[in-house]
């Protein structure tokens, strides 16, 4: 029997994750306050590099490489995600059918596009940084 839409204990654990998140956040930040040091001076309120004194301002511009081949990983991440529910599903499908064929297809014409566009990026120099 499906359950109803006042059953309310299936929400339960997630509202259990919920406040202990919210708890754990709450309790850091207030720690952190009591807690930590309150000292103020020159130093203290310089930028901080790697260690190193600031050697010009923050607002430089990036060359577009940058961006392109943050866009480049941006399409494998997703890629990645989509590949989960795959698999978690075609583990399923049975062997030999033509459900498994039809399932290895699509993942299969998803993977080649995106080869493609790596080739294509390849090509261009996005991934060259001279």
């Amino acid at each position: 029997m499906p359950p109803t839409s006042t059953d309310v204990s299936h929400y339960l654990p997630i509202g259990v994750l919920l406040l202990i998140a919210i708890t754990f956040a709450v309790v850091n930040v207030v720690a952190s306050g009591i807690i930590g040091p309150r000292r103020q001076g020159a130093v203290k309120g310089t930028a901080y590099e790697s260690g190193m004194n600031p050697l010009s301002s923050a607002r430089k511009r990036f060359n577009v490489r940058f961006y392109l081949l943050a866009m480049a990983f941006l399409v494998f991440d997703v890629e990645i995600i989509f590949l989960f529910p795959w698999a978690a599903t075609f583990a399923q499908v049975g062997a030999r059918s033509d459900d498994a064929a039809l399932f290895l297809g699509r993942v299969l014409f998803f993977l080649l596009t995106t080869v493609i566009a790596y080739v294509y990026a390849a090509k261009k120099g996005v991934f060259r940084f001279d």
